[in-house]
């Protein structure tokens, strides 16, 4: 204890030592709440880099192959040379078969793919855009790969006039159908009708309806 010349104990030292005290054990935390946060920025992952969009090469076949072949289960290489040779070299500005891609020119790896095509007065329809196939390398997915393909070839398509987009897909691919729509695609006009046409198949029902007879 201290003691003042005239031998009494002040007031006012243990209040000023208690402030005191409380500010060298606040130091401390505040310090540590750096230390963790800056810890925690150097473990974070870093967010995936944003792909590159460009043309189909030769070179990319063979990723492209073995993409389609790990999300289908077939291996489709003669399908996929046709398809290179239709999309890939014979484009001409209305056909289109990009792939995304990662890495410096290089070491750069496929990690997604679409192919699409500008088609003329289909079903009665003025020219529109339609893509027929899109596919994300399974690791690669949630990053942007998706959507930077989508991206691509309606930029293309814009290119040559065409301001609307078209695809089909199967109604229990609930993936690539929750894809499309989180790109705003919604139900259009069209309806796909198809039949059975093998030797097996039953023989149509007669249908009494009014335009029915008409067409025939």
């Amino acid at each position: 204890m201290t003691v003042t010349a005239r031998g009494k104990t002040p007031t006012t030292a243990p209040r000023r030592a208690a402030k005191t005290s409380a500010s060298a054990k606040a130091a401390p935390s505040a310090k540590a709440g750096k230390e963790a946060k800056s810890a925690t920025a150097r473990t974070a992952p870093a967010a995936p880099a944003v792909p590159r969009v460009r043309s189909v090469r030769a070179g990319d076949l063979p990723a492209v192959i073995a993409l389609d072949a790990t999300v289908t289960g077939l291996h489709k290489a003669d399908y996929w040379q046709r398809v290179y040779r239709r999309y890939g070299v014979a484009g001409q500005g209305l056909r289109h078969f990009l792939v995304a891609v990662r890495g410096d020119a290089r070491d750069a790896e496929v990690c997604g793919f679409v192919i699409g095509e500008v088609r003329d007065w289909e079903f009665g329809s003025p020219p529109c855009g339609w893509v027929f196939a899109i596919d994300v390398d399974p690791h690669c997915r949630l990053g942007g790969v998706g959507t930077a393909l989508l991206a691509g070839m309606r930029e293309r398509f814009r290119r040559v006039g065409v301001d609307r987009l078209r695809t089909m897909l199967a109604r229990d691919n609930t993936l690539l159908l929750s894809f499309f729509r989180s790109q705003g695609m919604t139900a259009g006009r069209l309806i796909p009708l198809e039949i059975d046409i093998s030797d097996e198949a039953p023989a149509p029902a007669a249908s009494s309806a009014t335009a029915a007879q008409e067409l025939r």
